[in-house]
């Protein structure tokens, strides 16, 4: 045991806690495990002094618990009172750490305590004590711990901070490092300021230490064991980071601002300060990691479930599996991770078996307004952070002015993020130099808040000053360091103005390279996509088949066996369909990913890729039966979420073409939650960002749902988006077709996202079925002509798709018309 642990402590009356103790006295096992974990160490610590329970007075006894009640408040509530607002007073945060809340008075404080051993300072005065608390927890960094309910993590978090936040002490190395990294943020932001007045750039002045933060994160991420770090962030300080973080070099964005580059080049229009990139950058210990920027559009904080599902994606397929390998970083406005529920979606996923990527570092650039408000109507909560006591998470605020505060938080993110995989906050407060936009007045709102901000001296001035007052640098060198840093970037500029740049995309990453982008012409006709029949056969026996200790219940059992009678009767039903194209193509190598709610059984109960045993609940998954060495078959139900969960599958999509990725929403119109994604992804990625996508979308059923509220995916929503070859709209009517649609993507050369109007009442339709030779032979059919029918007889012709072909088919049947045919349009876009 150790004894500093009193994490189990809270403000309780001492009153309680010292009749507690008298029982303990009595009989050490009568008290609670917490409890007599407590006193144990409370006499461990009395031996240790020298001092024994029987020379101690009760009023001595009772003071003693008035001062370990300080050191636990301290630990739960010290940061109310941490200095990490650089520009105004916080308010009062009521954090009760007043002696006269603990019954204890100024005399108290000359008085030694034993407590003082808890803290490592040995019997010490209460003034000494509550220095020393205050020096950890109430300076430019405050910590938020105490919430959570782990007492390893609790205790390891409590150990690092009270051994090691002081006292930090960089070496000149760093602190040089610190102030370069500091130089290039300011100076960059400077210089765009003057050479490119009034023109947007969201700049990260007042920020500027979230350089500083970055590259502490991959410097110490690299250090233990990071190797790939996907970034996601809106477009406050995106150029910044783009330039001094991602190495994007000073020509290219110098480019943009000068309008150089040709039409088209980076994507049809989209802003500078909404693009991706991807670099491969050497850390000052000479370790090479990669670093990916996803581009992302106004919606601040959609792209977090893309980061996540892009990480997953490099962890299943690229690091074996290993989270530590790769870390997402999600740099957040604080206006943003408070008010955008996206976020308490991505964190509610972030421990689930399908969306685990080992912990997400989620920064906060808190510039303490959003657009125009204040954060007093921006939230109710205390702080923009309050989402991570959700998660259990840690959360350290750190003031925005204290570079090496900041990198000290950081750090410590990582290292905890690399220790427990786990989520953390860490909460930089800063301000916004200018207004939204740099042609914006913010004085029109906040006149006062930016009337301090015009006063104050930047985070580079701020630290300089530091360093040359402790003898760390000279003035001089600081002045050389800012003039060398202009002159390069005066120097690129001019050669930018000199000689229009020549562009060069970047490559594809490696899993892309093989593809291309697609052409008209590709949609004149489907590739093949048959399966052989021997693959065929060999899925159907693992689909079939219930392991002999296996004991499902009797209707799962009986949907299993209905599968070979389909089969044997050569009438191949929608579920048929599906599991024999995911079958099929893990045979290919081709690794299957389809997550939703309820998908694994499915909302109409036809999927059942997954059996439960009846006794044990112990699963079988079929499609992982099949043979050795196949691909893998990943299903997930998901937590109840459309947007968050979409946004992660797309992000996996990204990550490795050379999979099959699918979403299904319970319902068709449960993707009305999703449009976020669905617009400013899916449907617009591949022309915005140049960055293509091969998921799938089922969106169950059509006008058959329970009255208006589950009646219809709206699939001219879809088709409203459809332009430009950006996706395919599909509305099957057989088996065979859902199957060759699914291997279809593989066939391409290129990716395209598939949305398809998944059937409800066709499910079980008798005549929704097909032959084994329709899988066997033959490839997607986009159009399905009506051969029953003879052209000479035929009057009119009546275009339609899905369930609707069925219904008219049985009303042309009962009236005996010959005369009419019905076309089937599977795919209705691209036509």
């Amino acid at each position: 045991m150790q004894t500093s642990d009193f994490s189990y402590l809270s403000s309780s009356d001492n009153l309680f806690i010292d009749s507690l103790y008298q029982d303990f006295k009595k009989d050490p096992n009568s008290v609670d495990e917490s409890w007599k974990k407590f006193f144990e160490g409370f006499e461990f610590a009395l031996k240790s002094t020298g001092v024994s329970t029987g020379e101690m007075s009760r009023n001595d006894l009772d003071k003693e618990f008035r001062a370990f009640r300080i050191i636990q408040s301290f630990r739960a509530r010290g940061h109310l009172l941490s200095k990490t607002n650089p520009i105004r007073e916080r308010k009062n945060r009521h954090p009760h750490l007043d002696l006269a809340d603990y019954g204890l008075s100024q005399d108290d404080l000359k008085r030694p305590f034993i407590c003082g051993e808890y803290l490592g300072l040995g019997m010490v005065t209460l003034k000494e004590i509550i220095s020393h608390l205050e020096n950890i927890y109430c300076r430019s960094l405050g910590f938020e711990y105490m919430h959570i309910t782990d007492t390893d993590i609790r205790r390891w978090f409590r150990d690092k901070i009270e051994s090691t936040s002081k006292n930090f002490d960089f070496s000149l190395e760093k602190k040089k490092r610190i102030l370069s990294k500091l130089n290039e943020a300011v100076v960059f932001e400077n210089f765009l300021h003057t050479k490119y007045v009034g023109q947007k750039r969201f700049s990260l002045e007042g920020g500027e230490n979230t350089i500083t933060a970055l590259d502490a994160i991959v410097n110490r991420g690299a250090e233990l064991g990071v190797e790939e770090f996907v970034f996601g962030m809106a477009h406050r300080g995106r150029l910044n980071v783009l330039a001094n973080i991602m190495r994007k070099t000073y020509e290219y964005i110098f480019s943009e601002f000068e309008g150089t580059y040709p039409d088209g080049t980076m994507g049809d229009g989209d802003v500078k300060y909404h693009l991706g990139y991807t670099s491969r950058v050497e850390t000052p210990d000479k370790k090479n990691v990669w670093l990916k920027m996803m581009p992302n559009p106004s919606h601040l904080e959609a792209v977090d479930p893309v980061v996540s599902g892009f990480t997953r994606a490099q962890c299943d397929n690229m690091y074996k599996g290993d989270k530590k390998k790769v870390c997402p970083i999600l740099i957040h406005g604080d206006a943003a991770v408070a008010g955008q529920g996206i976020v308490y979606e991505l964190v509610q996923m972030s421990k689930l078996p399908g969306y685990d990527v080992g912990g997400t570092i989620h920064f906060v650039t808190n510039n303490q307004i959003g657009f125009t408000t204040d954060f007093d109507d921006a939230r109710s909560s205390i702080y923009c952070t309050s989402v991570a006591r959700i998660l259990n998470s840690p959360v350290i605020h750190v003031n925005g002015d204290d570079a090496e505060a900041v990198v000290y938080a950081v750090e410590l993110a990582t290292e905890f993020r690399q220790t427990f995989g786990m989520d953390v906050f860490v909460d930089m407060v800063c301000y916004r130099k200018h207004g939204h936009n740099e042609g914006d007045e913010p004085k029109y709102t906040q006149p006062t808040f930016y009337d301090l901000i015009s006063k104050h001296p930047n985070p580079r001035e701020i630290y300089t000053e530091k360093l040359i007052e402790g003898n760390k640098i000279e003035s001089q060198l600081a002045f050389q360091m800012q003039e060398q840093f202009k002159q390069l970037l005066q120097d690129r500029l001019n050669l930018v103005k000199e000689k229009a740049l020549q562009v060069k995309l970047q490559d594809p990453e490696a899993e892309w390279k093989s593809l291309r982008r697609s052409t008209p012409e590709d949609f004149d006709s489907s590739p093949e996509s048959k399966a052989s029949k021997t693959n065929i056969e060999t899925v159907l026996k693992a689909i079939t088949t219930i392991p002999s200790d296996f004991k499902p219940i009797k209707k799962a059992e009986k949907i299993v066996n209905d599968r070979l009678e389909f089969f044997n009767a050569d009438k191949l039903d929608w579920a048929l369909g599906e599991l024999l194209a995911y079958g099929t193509l893990l045979l290919d190598g081709v690794n299957v990913r389809v997550s939703g709610q309820d998908c694994i059984r499915g909302t109409f109960s036809h999927r059942h890729a997954r059996i439960f045993d009846e006794k044990t609940n112990k699963a079988h998954d079929f499609l992982n039966n099949i043979k050795s060495g196949q691909a893998q078959f990943r299903i997930y139900n998901s937590l109840l979420s459309e947007y968050a969960v979409l946004g992660f599958e797309y992000g996996y999509s990204l990550a490795h073409p050379n999979s099959i990725n699918i979403w299904e929403a319970q319902f068709g119109d449960f993707a009305n939650g999703a449009q976020t994604i669905i617009d400013q992804f899916i449907s617009s990625a591949e022309s915005k960002w140049q960055r293509q996508s091969g998921l799938y979308m089922f969106l169950p059923h059509g006008y058959e749902g329970q009255g208006p509220e589950h009646s219809n995916a709206r699939p001219e929503r879809f088709l409203q988006l459809a332009a430009e070859y950006n996706m395919v709209v599909a509305n099957l009517t057989t088996p065979a077709n859902l199957f060759h649609i699914l291997r279809r993507q593989i066939a391409w050369p290129f990716r395209k996202p598939v949305i398809i109007m998944t059937p409800k009442s066709l499910l079980r339709h008798p005549l929704c079925v097909s032959s084994v030779k329709d899988f066997t032979n033959g490839k997607f059919q986009e159009i399905i002509d009506d051969e029953s029918v003879k052209v000479k007889d035929v009057k009119r012709v009546i275009l339609c798709s899905g369930k609707i072909y069925y219904e008219l088919l049985e009303k042309r049947t009962e009236l005996k018309r010959n005369d009419v045919a019905l076309v089937r349009l599977e795919q209705m876009y691209p036509m």
